[in-house]
């Protein structure tokens, strides 16, 4: 159920393989669209951002701000005068084009898909209304590699989830740093999540994705996707023999299609046209070995994820488990590839429902195992944005 140890190759390697990967957007070859989060404070920081921007990326911009619902937004008139990028208030069916600026009208939650803008009204949905997660969460299924994220100054964490979408897709995430930030809680809730892979002034994120559009891997994702580079086969079997003598983990098991993307996301990082350049860094850069090992074994989970499996755990596992077990024997629960530890909380909150049920009240241990150091510190904690999903 989740996936971050090369025993699950299908389901681990990268989030290409996840559900919402597999969509095929006619739209897949357009540009790459770059989401920009931001909320108190951010104003001013999308201005120095856009004021930064050459007008001529090649990329899309969409700004989703947190607007005041019952006043009218003056943002298409402020921002305006920061670039020479058309700004323009977006509207639903509205399709995405290069070298322009959309901003999300007040009131509405805004998607992507197929290469145009869906807005809906914002309504009286239970919980916080968290417009960033939702348009990066489909800005990464409609671009993958062609999705970029970015988190400005705000409060709260919106926005933080949507990035890890963005990231499993093979996308290219940033957010501002928090010395510059007015409000540093969205940048500093992406940042401490693991899933950032610059953290910059406005200024500074702005010559990020002009350097990082400029790449065939986030130019034509569509490329990239379904015919990933294999023209230098002595440089990938380089690379892995790498990570497998630095951190013990052998990924030729993995798809080479899923590790060649992830490689080509670090390569986008690291200004690396070819393998071999990159591999020769890798033997170089320790910190870069971990990185692109911590990509390859980037989180897919969530909590209750697949919840049949746990329908069907309640309905034919227990039962089972308990008809085999004294009544003062303890049950214990192994998570193999647990990630940041969302199933192995499901499953034991799972399991505690099922005994609370039942009037039992065994003994419960849960143990749960992951290749990355980074993720079980993750787990260990317990600890999640305040709005994520159970």
């Amino acid at each position: 159920m989740t996936g971050s140890t090369p025993s699950e190759p299908e389901e681990k390697a990268g989030s290409s393989d996840t559900p919402a990967a597999s969509a095929q957007p006619a739209s897949r070859a357009a540009c790459a669209v770059v989401g920009i989060g931001a909320s108190a404070g951010g104003l001013e920081a999308v201005s120095h951002l856009l004021a930064r921007l050459p007008p001529d990326t090649g990329m899309a911009y969409v700004l989703i701000e947190h607007l005041d619902p019952k006043h009218e937004s003056s943002l298409v008139r402020i921002l305006a005068k920061a670039t020479p990028m058309p700004v323009r208030e977006s509207t639903n069916g509205m399709r995405v084009e290069p070298n322009q600026v959309y901003i999300i009208p007040r009131d509405t939650t805004m998607t992507i898909a197929g290469g145009e803008l869906k807005l809906k009204p914002r309504g009286d949905a239970r919980g916080p209304h968290l417009p960033v997660d939702a348009f990066f969460r489909s800005l990464a299924e409609d671009r993958l590699s062609g999705a970029i994220g970015v988190i400005l100054s705000g409060t709260g964490s919106d926005g933080t989830l949507g990035l890890e979408d963005i990231k499993a897709a093979g996308g290219i995430t940033l957010a501002q740093d928090e010395e510059s930030a007015k409000f540093a809680g969205m940048p500093q809730s992406a940042i401490r999540s693991g899933c950032i892979d610059v953290v910059s002034t406005p200024e500074g994120i702005a010559e990020e994705i002009v350097r990082i559009g400029r790449h065939p891997y986030v130019a034509t994702p569509s490329a990239v996707e379904h015919a990933p580079p294999v023209d230098d086969e002595e440089g990938f079997r380089k690379i892995l023999m790498l990570l497998r003598s630095s951190f013990g983990v052998d990924f030729s098991g993995y798809r080479d299609s899923t590790i060649r993307r992830r490689i080509l996301r670090r390569m986008v990082l690291n200004i690396k046209d070819d393998l071999a350049d990159y591999a020769r860094v890798l033997e170089k850069d320790g910190s870069e070995r971990e990185a692109l090992y911590q990509d390859i074994l980037i989180n897919v989970t969530s909590f209750f994820r697949e919840p049949e499996t746990f329908e069907m755990l309640k309905q034919s596992v227990f039962p089972q488990i308990l008809k085999t077990k004294p009544a003062d024997a303890p049950i214990r629960i192994w998570v193999p590839g647990c990630s940041t530890g969302q199933e192995a909380y499901s499953l034991a909150m799972a399991l505690i429902e099922f005994l609370d049920a039942g009037g039992k009240s065994p003994n419960i241990q849960v143990f749960a195992t992951d290749l990355s150091e980074t993720l079980l510190h993750r787990a260990r904690e317990g600890s999640y944005p305040e709005n994520v999903e159970t």
